[in-house]
């Protein structure tokens, strides 16, 4: 039976309790420094890299997309999450790759630079744990 579009938030299967809510956390935290520094690199640097920091707002924009999509719950919302998490996965490993093999095709790094090396590896991990907790929720 399909998600009725009214329902509730309490009536929704909860997406956000025990490390869901961790993940919630971690995301809104990569949204917040993505964000940050798309916007500060649009402003300053975009003219050097704009490769580089348009990949760096589109993490940012998937980010968010995630956050939301935990916080609202349900089975549509979980999909989508899942769906956006494979991206992201897919996204960090293709830019990660590409910025070993050719680091001279980013005059500045990416939140996917490298893996996620600047960010502590948490954007390499982080859509891999949300998969994981997605499925398990299903």
């Amino acid at each position: 039976m399909p998600e009725a579009a009214s329902a509730a938030p309490a009536e929704r299967e909860r997406l956000v309790s025990g490390p869901g809510l961790l993940l919630v956390w971690l995301y809104g935290v990569m949204v917040v420094g993505a964000l940050s520094r798309s916007a500060y690199q649009i402003s300053t640097q975009f003219d050097r890299a704009p490769l580089a920091i348009s990949l760096s707002a589109v993490a940012a924009l998937v980010y968010a997309f995630i956050t939301y999509s935990l916080v609202r719950g349900g089975e549509t919302a979980r999909r989508a999450a899942l769906l956006c998490c494979a991206a992201e996965l897919a996204g960090v490993l293709i830019v990660g790759t590409w910025t070993v093999v050719r680091p001279e095709a980013f005059p500045e790094p990416t939140v996917w630079s490298n893996f996620g090396l600047g960010y502590l590896f948490i954007p390499v991990i982080l859509p891999v744990t949300g998969m994981l907790w997605l499925r398990r929720k299903r």
